[in-house]
């Protein structure tokens, strides 16, 4: 790191450090702005002021070691353990969440859930919620109908298109 405060003498030398010099100032003001900025260099060429700060690179980060599986090597899970999707059943409807969020069976976490398995629904009736950026989705049923199966967890996070309820039409 150099500062050249040329006005300080004819040919520019290296400033001296005193409390008072404005060269000093100038790269305390400056190191400030880089500090708070997270910059990783600064150059200025100012009439009378010269000046270059570049931080030290950090140190590269320690590869993370990633497990690779050839086409001879067993897999870590059997093909059994995977659990499959059930069926959807003759006649029933998949209700698929209209967005990404987290996915609420009840509005708060002591009150009974919208719909239960089993339950009736009309056209209109709330079957959850689904928070998306602090913002609270009722989704509602499109038909009346009977609740075969709550696809979700409470409290969850469900995609897009995703099922979360089985209904079966009256």
């Amino acid at each position: 790191m150099a500062v050249k405060d040329k006005s300080a003498t004819p040919g520019g030398s290296v400033a001296s450090g005193a409390d008072g010099s404005p060269a000093l100032a100038k790269l305390k003001e400056v190191y400030g702005f880089m500090r708070e900025h997270e910059l990783d260099a600064v150059e200025i060429d100012e009439p009378g002021l010269k000046l270059r700060l570049v931080r030290r690179a950090a140190p590269a980060p320690a590869p993370v070691p990633v497990p690779v599986f050839t086409a001879g090597a067993p897999a870590p899970q059997s093909l059994a353990a995977i659990e499959t999707a059930p069926a959807l059943p003759p006649g029933a409807v998949a209700v698929k969440a209209s967005m990404m969020g987290i996915f609420y069976r009840s509005a708060t976490p002591s009150s009974p859930p919208f719909a239960r398995e089993g339950d009736s629904v009309k056209p209109g009736q709330v079957l959850c919620i689904i928070e998306a950026m602090k913002v609270f989705n009722e989704l509602k049923a499109e038909f009346a109908g009977t609740v075969v199966k709550v696809l979700m967890e409470n409290g969850k996070p469900v995609k897009a298109g995703q099922d979360i309820f089985w209904l079966q039409r009256s």
